[in-house]
């Protein structure tokens, strides 16, 4: 059977002059209408700017070696062209593209696990993905390295080939994006908070997202709300960007936010810098009608703009959630996008929809007040 979620569009996002309308796979409505706003407020200061720094893959053969790892390592060189040179029928439409191998290195994880090493894999998919790609290739190595190893040693050394996977951690696979005016631009904010007071609030928001691990999760948590969003969408592999997305918020060692902010001057910057491995082509993206119409949407991009909106969308998320979270609080605008359901759920004909939104509209949204709002209504004689 199928399972369906609620398909969505955040208009207005302008990003690097171009504007968009994206779309958004969620089952939460309010990460489409945060998103929207985030994107319309920035619209008039200037957009949402993104580059991509990097688009390398990685792919892993694991494997164990009896012998000194220096033997190993010198003949790795000749490995590299022979390995190369027999995998050239799988390569060769990937490298007419532009893309293919990049390097083939060495790792020497033996003080840790007796005689076990890696050969690490880097890979250039241009617009697709590259899963099955990248898995086919390392399968080929893996079938390949005894014999290279074997004749090299002359059997002196034992070799034994685990298992070949891509890894789904791609540090190098990275985009930027971020969102700077001048301060004064920012506006006034409801509670009569400042501009200067609210870019110091901001700040302070993020700062204690970048020190504590307890915000740090929740706070990346809503940048996935929009990623992952627009992953779905667009028929990619959100676990694959989580997976990567939280690794990589732990490379210092501490999970921080991949979000940062800075007040410089009178210039707010906010920022997010995050790997993407992504696709336009392959898999689902051209397969499935509904991601089909996603891209067509999108106009079509390649995977470096694509990563670019990823990108962006999910600093607009995260924009959004700050801002509503050091002004008026997060339920606020979230209980207010919910009340339509919860309406909905209580069976409240329109009569009574059209009187709950002027009743809650200057007021705290919950079931449990929605429900006696109604029951009020209903006792009321006609």
């Amino acid at each position: 059977s199928n399972y369906h979620l609620p398909y969505g569009v955040a208009p207005n996002f302008v990003l690097n002059g171009e504007t968009y309308c994206v779309p958004m796979v969620t089952e939460e409505s309010s990460v489409v209408a945060a998103a929207a706003g985030a994107a319309k407020y920035w619209m008039t200061r200037g957009g949402f700017h993104a580059e991509v720094i990097s688009t390398v893959k990685l792919g892993q053969i694991h494997f164990f070696f009896t012998g000194p790892s220096y033997e190993l390592a010198a003949m790795i060189p000749d490995l590299k062209i022979w390995l190369l040179e027999s995998s050239a029928d799988i390569t060769a439409g990937m490298r007419k593209r532009g893309g293919g191998i990049r390097d083939i290195l060495l790792r020497d994880f033996s003080h840790e696990l007796d005689d076990y090493f890696q050969l690490m894999v880097t890979f250039e998919t241009c617009d697709s993905m590259g899963a099955n790609f990248i898995n086919s290739v390392l399968e080929r190595f893996t079938s390949l390295l005894p014999a290279f190893v074997h004749e090299r040693f002359d059997r002196k050394y034992q070799v034994e080939t685990l298992m070949s996977i891509l890894s789904n951690y791609t540090p190098d696979s990275l985009v930027r994006a971020w969102v700077e005016c001048p301060i004064a631009e920012l506006g006034s904010f409801k509670g009569g908070i400042t501009a200067d007071e609210f870019a110091e609030r901001f700040y302070d928001a993020v700062r204690i997202a970048e020190i504590d691990v307890y915000r740090a999760t929740t706070h990346n948590k809503g940048i996935l709300n929009g990623i992952d969003s627009v992953v779905l969408a667009t028929g990619n592999d959100f676990r694959a960007v989580e997976a990567c997305a939280h690794t990589y918020a732990s490379r210092s060692g501490k999970y921080q936010s991949l979000s940062h902010c800075s007040v410089e001057g009178d210039v707010f910057r906010f920022s997010l810098e995050v790997p993407l491995a992504l696709g336009t082509v392959g898999g689902l993206t051209s397969l499935h009608p509904i991601a089909k119409t996603s891209f067509e949407l999108l106009g079509n991009p390649s995977a470096e703009t694509l990563m670019m909106i990823v990108a962006a969308t999910g600093l607009a998320q995260n924009f959004a959630a700050i801002r509503s979270l050091v002004t008026t609080g997060i339920q606020h605008g979230h209980m207010r996008m919910h009340l339509t359901n919860i309406l909905s759920r209580l069976g409240a004909s329109e009569g009574e929809k059209l009187n709950a939104y002027t009743h809650f509209s200057d007021k705290v949204v919950s079931v449990s007040l929605v429900r006696n709002f109604l029951e009020s209504q209903r006792s009321i004689p006609i």
